[in-house]
This record gives C-alpha cells, structure tokens and sequence, in this order.
C-alpha cells in the first residue's frame, strides 16, 4: 500500500477489480480553494489504454509489484516464444499476445524486457532502436519527385516497413520499435 503522495512515473497500481494501470505521468495539484488533489495518467498494463483519474491527496492506493527482468530470446515454439534467463538460464514460455507489436522485432539473440507480475506475463518490451537485416527489398528507381521516395523493404523478421529508396537487400538497418520507422544505416 502507498499514498498518491508516493506515486511516480513507472509505479504500477492496482485499480478497478485488480487491474494493473502502470503511472505514466502524475501531478500534485493544491489549488488556492478547496482540498489538495493528485492528477494522473495511467496506462492498463494489459491492453494498452490511457486514461486520466484524479485522486484526492494522501489517498491510499495498491501498488502491484512487477519484476523486469532482461531475458534473451532464443527461439519459437509453436505459438510461443521462448525467452532465457541470463542469470539463471531458465526458460520462460510467452503467449504471442503478451509479446504483442515487439513480435515484429525479435530475432534470435536479442536481448528484451520481460515484465511479470504474481508469475504471469505482462509485456515484453524492447528497446527504442533495434538493428535489423533487410531481408528483401526492389531496387529503388529514380523519378520526377519534390522530395525523397521510399520503398517497402521486408525485414529479417518478416516485417514490412518503408525505406528510402537508396536500401538493398542484405543491408543493416535501424528501426524504431514503436514506430516501425526507417532511422538508418548501421554502419559495421
């Protein structure tokens, strides 16, 4: 248990029938009249969604005790992707759908975050940047065009995104994991 005069960004509470709500930004209001109040954004751990809730000063709220833990994923097993330890090198089986969107990202070896939470999955999250091989792309052609031309390349992964036009095939690449955005050559 803490008090909204403990919250900080990251704090994952639990809220509404022991839904999990991860504190995205939070602010302490005392206005010139009337009692103290705290004014949050929280996000469902689970499904993604962002809403604002206020709660009186000094409240008490629940908080959930979520372990991040860097793991290595090594490879697919049917639905589900396998992940290691490093310290410890257990393996630990995740859902696709608690793998979500970094799905698109994830090649044998990379290293991700994998939050849990009483033993079940939340999320896995990666970093901002990934570096990634492009798989498969058509040779860019240039035209009459104001500005820079792009090109949907496939990646190693088997995900589709939009390069610029001077990418080949078998070139290294980075992307933004939120996104899906081109931001480079990587340069070996």
């Amino acid at each position: 248990m803490a008090t909204t005069n403990d919250l900080k960004n990251g704090m994952v509470l639990k809220l509404d029938n022991d839904q999990l709500w991860s504190v995205v930004e939070f602010q302490h209001v005392k206005p010139g009249k009337g009692p103290a109040f705290v004014r949050t954004k929280l996000k469902n751990v689970l499904s993604g969604k962002i809403v604002d809730k206020t709660f009186n000063a000094g409240v008490k709220v629940e908080t959930a005790t979520v372990d991040r833990r860097d793991m290595q994923f090594s490879y697919m097993d049917g639905d589900y992707f396998v992940f290691m330890d490093m310290q410890t090198y257990d393996q630990l089986h995740v859902a696709r759908a608690a793998v979500g969107d970094a799905a698109n990202f994830l090649v044998e070896g990379f290293t991700a975050t994998v939050a849990t939470h009483e033993g079940e999955v939340l999320y896995v999250e990666l970093p901002a940047a990934v570096e990634l091989t492009v798989a498969e792309t058509e040779p860019g052609v240039q035209g009459d065009r104001s500005t820079g031309g792009t090109k949907p390349a496939t990646l190693e992964t088997g995900h589709q995104i939009q390069v610029p036009l001077f990418i080949t095939t078998g070139e290294k690449i980075k992307v933004d994991t939120r996104t899906s955005d081109y931001l480079g050559r990587v340069n070996s």
